[in-house]
């Protein structure tokens, strides 16, 4: 909702309460200033993250965020914003806190809820943590089908930088698990999309993974 939409419902709804005598303004404007709350919590979250991946300090606002926003969602009965959150807050416990056997109830939880609203977007990034958690846990086959469901579904839903860092991650887990052939031709594809997209983050990755993997397998 744009802040000149939400703004001016707010004061309707206030003046229909102070002035016209309509009590259930009141919770029409709890309805609506929580939905905006529940975004904003949202972006500043995720921009918290995104400064945390940049220079690996914590803060830890990002939580209360994230926390507040499932709260908020759940409330108003939004099931995929509150899928959404739900991930986030795994996403803090796994990625931050490093800590990932706290984060997968939330990812778990998280994939249930957007699967049921066929949310896909959402199900692609919880599906994709739930497949690290696996991934460290050395629960290797379960991790690909996960990582290959992630991608699957966003290249349905046309979501290109996801698709190519999704690509990394299976390339990743190719060479882990002794298949440097098929990881390498995972990052051509995922160069290739990300080119195509202009994902230039995805493109560092990229080059980072083909450091690594080439490291780990000399000729």
């Amino acid at each position: 909702m744009h802040e000149q939409d939400w703004t001016g419902r707010a004061g309707e709804l206030f003046e229909a309460a102070m002035f016209g005598g309509d009590a259930s303004a009141l919770d029409r404007s709890d309805d609506l200033l929580d939905g905006v709350e529940a975004q904003l919590a949202m972006a500043r979250g995720k921009v918290l993250h995104v400064r945390f991946l940049n220079d690996r300090e914590e803060d830890g606002r990002e939580l209360v965020l994230f926390e507040r926003a499932a709260e908020l969602y759940r409330r108003l009965g939004d099931v995929s914003g509150e899928a959404n959150a739900l991930f986030w807050v795994g996403c803090w416990h796994q990625v931050v806190k490093g800590d990932g056997a706290t984060g997968m109830p939330y990812f778990e939880r998280s994939y249930a809820l957007a699967r049921s609203v066929d949310d896909r977007m959402t199900m692609s990034y919880a599906i994709r943590h739930l497949a690290f958690a696996d991934k460290d846990a050395g629960r290797f086959d379960q991790a690909r089908e996960r990582f290959t469901e992630s991608v699957a579904l966003r290249r349905e839903i046309g979501f290109r930088p996801g698709e190519a860092a999704g690509l990394v991650a299976l390339a990743y887990l190719a060479a882990e698990t002794g298949d440097p052939s098929t990881a390498l031709r995972r990052l051509d594809e995922a160069e290739s999309v990300a080119e195509s997209c202009g994902a230039k983050a995805v493109s560092g990755w990229i080059e980072e993974a083909r450091t690594h993997i080439g490291a780990q397998n000399p000729r």
